[in-house]
């Protein structure tokens, strides 16, 4: 597992298009705007490493019985909740602010459960493909973004019934080795200083709107993979230097990013599941209430 000097770190390998103001932002850990963010999202790999907090922050993968940060595992019994809950209230405190991989982890749980629902219906391969991504995550320490809101368009609206059919991120093309995908993604909660995106349908779809029911993962610089990283109060001071009052090294809130997939390639492997509409609402349906209905709140409530 990496602390939070690693994180920060790991950052520098990863090369995401990222705008600002009109400007391009060329290091995430070295940018004085994204500063607050990444230190917040530091303090979940740097306390994970504290004897005192270690019950919390850590857990044990059921996949490969090796110790992960708990924001990498799939929770598996209401204690696993309970300590979430707790984890959550602590980097609460700790920060006094968002540290934003809340979203990510809810999304890996929702897909989960449904790529499993999946196979057992369609007889397809979903879930062991992403046992193997999640695998990747935990022995790599990674930070994901969960992305689930589209840009929409108008609301009145069902996605394939939009004039610009790209208001919703949809599948324009099926290769051999994989998907393209097209849209944007809006208020992305840490998706700059993340490691990886992990894309989820935002709605029930019909089955006019199956292109649009689609689930997969992408490195933040997969290529055709932009972000606009959004204004924030007084987010301008923190290019005069050292703020000296308020919460100047965790900022206020969680860093949102407008996400754009230009045409971006998904190999099959990253692919989670693609045209099933049924399974749409229920990958949904899971990320608002895991493990089993009603228990959102119970699992979310840290924040």
């Amino acid at each position: 597992m990496m602390n939070g000097k690693e994180y920060i770190e790991s950052l520098r390998r990863y090369k995401p298009t990222i705008y600002f103001m009109g400007k391009k932002i060329e290091s995430v850990a070295d940018s004085p705007i994204l500063a607050p963010h990444v230190n917040a999202a530091a303090m979940t790999y740097e306390l994970a490493h504290d004897p005192k907090y270690e019950a919390v922050m850590t857990a044990t993968s059921h996949l490969t019985g090796e110790k992960i940060n708990r924001f990498t595992h799939i929770h598996q019994s209401t204690e696993d909740l309970v300590k979430k809950v707790r984890m959550m209230r602590l980097l609460g405190r700790k920060t006094g602010s968002c540290f934003q991989r809340c979203v990510g982890l809810d999304a890996l749980c929702a897909l989960y459960i449904s790529t499993y629902d999946i196979d057992q219906k369609y007889g397809t391969d979903y879930h062991e493909r992403f046992k193997e991504y999640l695998i990747y995550v935990q022995k790599n320490d990674l930070m994901a973004a969960g992305a689930m809101t589209d840009v929409k368009g108008d609301r009145s609206l069902r996605p394939h019934q939009q004039a610009d059919p790209d208001m919703y991120v949809r599948v324009v093309e099926k290769r051999e080795d994989g998907i393209v995908v097209r849209g944007a993604k809006a208020h992305i909660t840490g998706a700059v200083n993340s490691h990886e995106i992990v894309v989820l349908p935002t709605r029930a779809m019909g089955e006019k709107d199956k292109d649009y029911a689609v689930a997969f993962a992408v490195p933040v610089d997969a290529e055709g993979v932009v972000m606009i990283f959004g204004r924030q109060t007084n987010d301008m001071r923190r290019l005069d230097g050292d703020i000296d009052c308020g919460n100047a090294k965790y900022g206020t809130v969680g860093g949102e990013a407008l996400i754009i997939f230009n045409d971006v390639f998904v190999p099959w492997e990253r692919v989670f599941h693609v045209r099933r509409v049924r399974f749409r609402f229920r990958a949904r349906r899971n990320f608002r209430h895991l493990p089993q209905a009603e228990l959102w709140r119970v699992q979310g409530g840290g924040c």
